[in-house]
């Protein structure tokens, strides 16, 4: 049995997996541009996050109905069940399928179909999270926000990502001030490629709970303090860093560093089906590469529940830390 935890950082259209992908694709009369999946996965050798974009937005072409997404995190939901995720807060990128036609309602019809039965069949509890894809303008996310209003219900936060160099979270100012007035949390990508200031930029400018990745932190020794101190949640991805060369090797990776800091660290997969694995997987991963003994994971895991937004639930919060508490590593 794997050790308990929650994933707070995984893209729900980064578990798209190849087979799917064509299954999806030859359903809705869709071409995509590999032979097979065999060429397709030959093609996840990244330079860095861009080419990954390129491709994660050339296969979302597949997704076109309520049953797609359905579908599709229905088969996240199963794999994660086996690698131990008890509470997922699942990323969507809603601007990717409405720039193409498909509606935020059929995004998060899809997606809530398979959220809501998710406790009884796989004994997940979720959140979903909207992003803002930071490359497009930030009138296109408030018209997001906007037509997202129908659907408040089903989601509990923001977040922004896509591609971070050049495109400061200042500049969604507006945009996080208006969700914050919704009720919404507030999280971001920042400091994967984009320099600490981004970081800083996230937690004073946007307001954010969370960083997602925070990676370059490390490169500032006053804002190591700072995330120390007020316990700010880092939402750390090691295979993605490796897949898109923000670090060299997985040994070269400062998880252990970061976690020696003192820093709310958690691990997490980003888009496993295209990083070579998911987070039960990252776990063993950086146990194995990094040396982390049992209770540094065990760490990773309480980390991780401590992190989630499960204020409005604590008495399940406190159960599942009470799992991890309980582990017994083999």
């Amino acid at each position: 049995m794997p050790l308990p935890k929650a994933e707070l950082h995984v893209h729900i259209e980064g578990t798209l997996e190849p087979e799917l992908a064509f299954a999806l694709a030859s359903r809705n009369g869709v071409r995509l541009p590999y032979a097979g999946t065999e060429e397709l996965r030959r093609a996840y050798d990244f330079s860095d996050l861009q080419s990954f974009l390129d491709l994660y937005y050339a296969l979302t072409n597949a997704l076109h109905t309520v049953d797609d997404f359905a579908e599709l995190a229905e088969a996240y939901l199963a794999r994660a069940a086996e690698q131990g995720v008890r509470h997922a807060e699942i990323f969507f990128d809603p601007q990717a399928h409405t720039a193409r036609g498909v509606s935020l309602g059929t995004v998060v019809e899809g997606l809530a179909r398979a959220l809501d039965h998710s406790e009884e069949r796989h004994g997940i509890s979720t959140r979903l999270i909207m992003c803002f894809l930071r490359d497009l303008p930030a009138a296109s996310a408030l018209a997001t926000l906007e037509d997202a209003k129908p659907y408040l219900h089903r989601i509990s936060a923001v977040g922004l990502d896509s591609a971070e160099a050049g495109h400061p979270p200042s500049d969604f100012r507006e945009v996080y001030a208006a969700a914050e007035a919704l009720g919404l949390r507030k999280v971001a990508h920042a400091g994967e490629e984009g320099p600490p200031a981004y970081i800083r930029e996230a937690l004073d400018v946007l307001g954010v709970e969370r960083i997602d990745h925070g990676l370059r932190a490390m490169e500032d020794p006053e804002l190591v303090a700072r995330l120390v101190r007020d316990r700010v949640p880092l939402t750390v991805c090691p295979l993605s860093n490796v897949r898109l060369r923000a670090v060299d090797t997985l040994a070269d990776h400062p998880l252990p560093a970061m976690m020696e800091a003192g820093l709310l660290v958690t691990v997490n997969s980003d888009d496993p089906a295209y990083f070579g694995g998911y987070v039960g997987d990252t776990f063993d991963a950086v146990r194995d590469t990094l040396g982390l003994g049992p209770e540094r994971l065990r760490e990773l895991a309480r980390n991780s529940f401590e992190a989630s937004f499960l204020d409005d639930d604590e008495e399940r919060r406190a159960r599942y830390l009470a799992e991890v508490e309980a582990y017994a590593f083999d």
